[in-house]
């Protein structure tokens, strides 16, 4: 019987023996890594009938991959008295949670009494929902110190702005906040929540940076649409030296794209080749997209060959290229190509085939493709969904955008913008100002795009009141920094009639482009400001900056309000030889614009008849504009000719040639013309001008008695127009109808839209309060007249804004000086 304890003892101590040494040796004979392990923890578990190292603990956890394993392992781990171990349970708990049993781990933590900093690292970082809870317990419950990890986690994981900087304010209380990690966290958060001032300073703050912090700052200003300042980040850290990785490359690249500057791409491409970078599926894709962007879709198409073994990232960056330069057959070709392969198509395909940048023609393509969507499922994705709402906004299927809006399941600022951005464009700013005002009251907060998209309808609508509450909450997001979020509020001041806020928002600008100067050039201009204008213009070129398509056509257009003949001429010239700069049907209409203002009629047919190209509606009709105002029938039958064949159903000009006979006293020959508007059946534009009183729009067509204030209004009016005439004023009634009696003619100007809308500003505002009101049409020479008259009489400044520009009345006089 001794003999046999003492075999058994001896026996025991050699299974001991193998286990502590060829365990895992024979576990990976029997069970490679190549196979499942599956099989190998059943193995481990029927193998383990002793007690057991931790090591070989740690070991068995690591392998196991699934719940009940980890059941069973747990059980081992208590029965070898290793539940109080602080690594083992540990591992334990940090695999509970990579198999998704997050109740198991939670519980199994709070059964633990003796957890280390390390371990609420691995909770907190394994549980972004309830990492605050867990780092408020390693504050508030234990004697333990968070440290640079736990506030790296806590900060990653935070919901909110405003939990991150008090997550911020502890690590600098504790020391940590210069460390890396928890800087790349600070970087990446306050970037996520478009704070890229904060951002900036924490990332300009740090005594050390490696690459990974300086790849969150480029990656953070992209997703906040700063990709100047992405690649000025890519740019210094060049500059210093620092090692780069395919992540800085693929992170730069698409705000390269963005940019279109196809030469820094290039160098880009070249550092990658250097690097050893270039055939990175992620750098490559960033490069087909690159020069898709910027229109060498054939170099895409030769980056795309390379590629051995394409994949779906490659083919959906190529069907994009394809898409985004109007080759829409190929990339329908290469879909097809894909789908044929059995590739599983993505939400990203199916936006890279949708037509937004070439949408005209293609409804039914798009209808296609929301189809397809739905049966694939991935209508359900809100960048699918956003770029279809973006099309049918482009094609003006308003209420089909809108219904995908309204069923998409999940909403995204981008889909926000997308919505708000259609009825912006298609003129329906009131409806995009109302659903701005929703956004606002849902939990999205308004990025960049969202801003400068409503300072357009603010713009559009002459909103000045509500753009002036944007500017409040751009100060309130710290977004004034953002260039194009500056350039759209000096848009929106300068085309809501506050040049002067525009002008000191321009100089006050840190970083100007070529887009924020001509949005002022072109800002002078529409309040006839020539001189300003070019000034401007020679101040710009004296930077180095280079002048496009958009900036002549903003110069011309302040000469031609402005009547400096030479100058535009000049400048025109410089567009054509200097600049090599091929001018559009606008930059011609401006220079017929120019001659024909000052007069300069027979010069300005004769410019019109050298053109290269076929001039078009627009150029005859700034002729015939010009005729009017100089009173040449001759010029004006041929320019009415050209317009009439060209634009038949365009009433404006059948109405203006009717003026123009009127203003001759030929009243058979504009009766003519006015029955030939009757027999085709054109409606004429209904003349409407809106005031805003204390926020609130008030909109008013002529003859208009649907106001409340009816009565105080044409009252108000009928006193005016006593003073007037007092001071000399006469109705300049020769373009109303020849058969009407002239006290009927008298009548029918005084109640034009305009002059109610002034009345109205008269009677509801406080003395010397300046009245701004929009016209949808260029105003009458007889308002034009009796707003001078009311501005001398009420001592108010009265601010017009027609069809052409605007017009500041004061003492009566206007700074256009009768000339529009």
């Amino acid at each position: 019987m001794e003999r046999k304890c003492r075999a058994d003892d001896t026996l025991m101590s050699v299974l001991l023996v193998f286990i502590k040494t060829s365990f895992w040796g024979l576990f990976n004979s029997r069970f490679p890594r190549t196979r499942s392990s599956e099989g190998g923890v059943v193995w481990c578990m029927q193998m383990i009938q002793v007690a057991i190292s931790r090591n070989t603990l740690l070991g068995i956890i690591n392998k196991s991959c699934t719940f009940p394993h980890l059941s069973q392992t747990h059980a081992q781990v208590i029965r070898n008295g290793f539940q109080f171990d602080l690594p083992t349970v540990t591992k334990l708990i940090q695999k509970l949670f990579d198999v998704g049993a997050t109740r198991h781990a939670r519980a199994l933590f709070f059964s633990f009494p003796n957890a280390d900093t390390f371990l609420f690292n691995v909770l907190i970082k394994a549980s972004p929902s309830s990492s605050l809870y867990f780092y408020t317990h390693l504050r508030k419950t234990t004697t333990l110190s968070p440290d640079n990890f736990t506030y790296a986690f806590a900060i990653a994981a935070s919901t909110d702005d405003k939990l991150g900087m008090l997550l911020h304010t502890h690590s600098i209380v504790d020391g940590f906040a210069s460390h890396i990690f928890v800087a790349s966290a600070l970087v990446d958060l306050y970037c996520k929540f478009s704070r890229v001032g904060y951002a900036r300073k924490v990332f300009d703050g740090m005594p050390e940076r490696d690459t990974v912090l300086w790849n969150t700052m480029i990656t953070g200003l992209v997703r906040n649409c700063c990709y100047g300042d992405s690649v000025h980040v890519f740019r210094s850290m060049i500059a210093q030296g620092l090692p780069l990785d395919s992540t800085t490359m693929s992170t730069v690249l698409p705000a390269v794209a963005e940019l279109q500057e196809l030469r820094v791409g290039m160098g880009i491409q070249c550092l990658a080749l250097k690097l050893g970078f270039l055939f990175d599926g992620y750098v490559l894709t960033g490069l087909i997209s690159l020069f898709s962007k910027c229109g060498d879709v054939d170099m895409a198409r030769l980056l795309f060959g390379m590629i051995g073994k394409k994949d779906l990232v490659s083919y959906n960056a190529m069907i994009s290229g394809f898409t985004c330069n109007g080759e829409i057959e190929c990339s329908v070709k290469l879909f097809r190509e894909l789908l044929v392969s059995g590739e599983r198509v993505s939400s990203s395909t199916m936006v890279g085939l949708i037509p937004v940048s070439f949408p005209f023609g293609y409804l039914h393509l798009a209808s296609c493709i929301q189809g397809f969507c739905v049966k694939s499922g991935t209508i359900l994705h809100p960048s699918v969904s956003t770029a279809l709402t973006t099309v049918f906004n482009r094609l003006n299927e308003i209420d089909l955008a809108r219904r995908l809006f309204d069923e998409s399941p999940e909403k995204t600022v981008a889909a926000w913008n997308a919505m708000i951005s259609g009825y912006t464009q298609n003129g329906l700013t009131e409806t995009a100002i109302s659903l701005f005002q929703e956004m606002m009251t849902t939990e999205f907060t308004p990025n960049p795009v969202t801003i400068t998209t409503i300072l357009s309808a603010c713009a559009q609508l002459g909103a000045l009141s509500f753009g002036k509450w944007v500017h409040q909450l751009i100060k309130s997001k710290n977004l004034e920094q953002n260039i194009y979020v500056s350039t759209a509020l000096v848009d929106m001041y300068a085309k809501c009639g506050n040049i002067s806020e525009a002008s000191q928002l321009f100089d006050s600008m840190s970083e100007k482009n070529t887009v924020t100067w001509n949005t002022m050039i072109f800002g002078y201009g529409l309040h006839g400001y020539g001189h300003e204008a070019l000034k401007l213009y020679n101040e710009m070129l004296c930077l180095g900056f280079q002048p496009s398509g958009v900036t002549f056509l903003s110069v011309l257009y302040a000469c031609s309000h402005a009547g400096l003949v030479r100058e535009g001429d000049e400048i025109f010239h410089a567009m054509v030889n200097k600049y090599r700069i091929e001018p559009l049907t606008e930059h011609y209409a401006c220079m017929v614009d120019i001659l024909g203002r000052s007069g300069q009629l027979e010069k300005a047919l004769d410019f019109i008849r050298r053109m290269p190209v076929e001039p078009g509606p627009a150029v005859w009709g700034t002729l015939l504009g010009a005729c009017k105002i100089h009173k040449d029938t001759n010029i004006a039958r041929v320019a009415s000719e050209r317009l009439f064949e060209l634009d038949p159903g365009s009433i404006g000009y059948y109405v203006l040639l009717s003026n123009i006979y009127s203003e001759e006293r030929n009243f058979p020959k504009a009766a003519s013309i006015r029955e030939v508007v009757k027999k085709r059946k054109l409606a004429k534009t209904p003349g409407c001008t809106l005031i805003e009183v204390n926020g609130t729009p008030h909109v008013f067509v002529s003859g208009d008695r649907s106001h409340t204030q009816t009565t105080a209004i044409y009252a108000k009016l009928e006193n005016l127009t006593g003073k007037m005439k007092e001071m000399g004023y006469q109705s300049e009634t020769v373009t109303a109808l020849h058969d009407v009696e002239e006290e009927e003619k008298e009548l029918m100007f005084n109640v034009h839209s305009e002059k109610l809308a002034i009345a109205f500003g008269l009677i509801t505002t406080e003395p010397g309060t300046e009245i701004r009101i929009i016209k949808n049409l260029r105003v009458c020479l007889d308002c034009h007249t009796a707003t001078k008259f009311i501005s001398k009489i009420t001592e108010r400044v009265i601010v017009v804004r027609d069809a052409n520009r605007f017009h500041h009345f004061q003492d009566g006089i206007c700074s256009c000086g009768d000339y529009w």
